[in-house]
């Protein structure tokens, strides 16, 4: 097996990849949560339509954080990929590229959005279309922004189920920090896979499930490596391959 020493590159790539983990989740989090999902009313278009008229600064901002984290998640691919090419660079590539359909996803998302405000809008082609009738097409395409995370998900886990793997190989963190986001990348994967052919499914396993400990994984493990950084195979005792 190839040495597993740690070059400053590789270092400043393990801070990069931790800041680039919490920072841009957080503001991810601000928009999704604190933004978006307040202005979208399940089931009712013409509330969430006037909500977000009512809101269109508030909403733009949010639609910019998840342009944001999109963008975090392209830089973050690009310091795991220095991060782990000495170790697997194969393996180094296939999460990248996972990683990075998951990042297109995200802009994908924020295309839904902006068409819904453009719907919204006031432009001389839309007297076509009665209100109601807008209403419930931006809402379709706010719902397509929903789907489109749910397609996105999948490589997220993919890509976490191969750098779990590489964390736990190179052991430049914990293992068992390394385990956990191995079984909590297979659950995203196997849940998200279900959604996709079991009607209902999310019925049975409720949707904040199938990301929440893969999340988890992705903060905690930011942090380690904000604070901790990189750890050679001798610095821990019981990292011995």
């Amino acid at each position: 097996m190839t040495s597993m020493g740690i070059t400053d590159s590789q270092r400043s790539a393990g801070r990069i990849a931790g800041l680039t983990m919490v920072a841009p989740f957080a503001i991810v989090v601000f928009a999704e949560f604190a933004i978006l999902e307040k202005l979208n009313v399940p089931g009712d278009a013409a509330q969430t339509a006037q909500n977000i008229l009512a809101h269109v600064q508030q909403f733009r901002v949010g639609v910019a954080c998840d342009v944001l984290y999109g963008l975090g998640i392209t830089t973050l691919l690009t310091a795991l990929y220095l991060v782990f090419r000495p170790v697997a660079r194969g393996l180094a590539l296939a999460a990248a590229f996972f990683r990075f359909i998951y990042a297109m996803m995200w802009f994908l998302i924020a295309i839904d959005y902006f068409q819904a405000l453009r719907i919204l809008g006031n432009a001389p082609y839309l007297s076509a279309f009665s209100s109601v009738q807008l209403q419930s097409l931006a809402k379709l395409s706010m719902s397509s922004g929903f789907d489109t995370y749910y397609v996105g998900l999948l490589f997220f886990g993919l890509a976490s189920t191969i750098c779990s793997y590489l964390w736990f190989r190179s052991a430049f963190i914990p293992r068992f920090l390394a385990l956990y986001g191995l079984v909590a990348s297979a659950w995203c994967i196997f849940c998200t896979f279900s959604f996709y052919v079991i009607p209902d499914f999310d019925k049975t396993v409720g949707l904040s499930w199938f990301d929440v400990p893969l999340g988890l994984f992705e903060i905690v493990l930011g942090l380690w490596l904000l604070v901790m950084g990189l750890r050679p195979r001798g610095d821990r005792a019981g990292a011995a391959a």
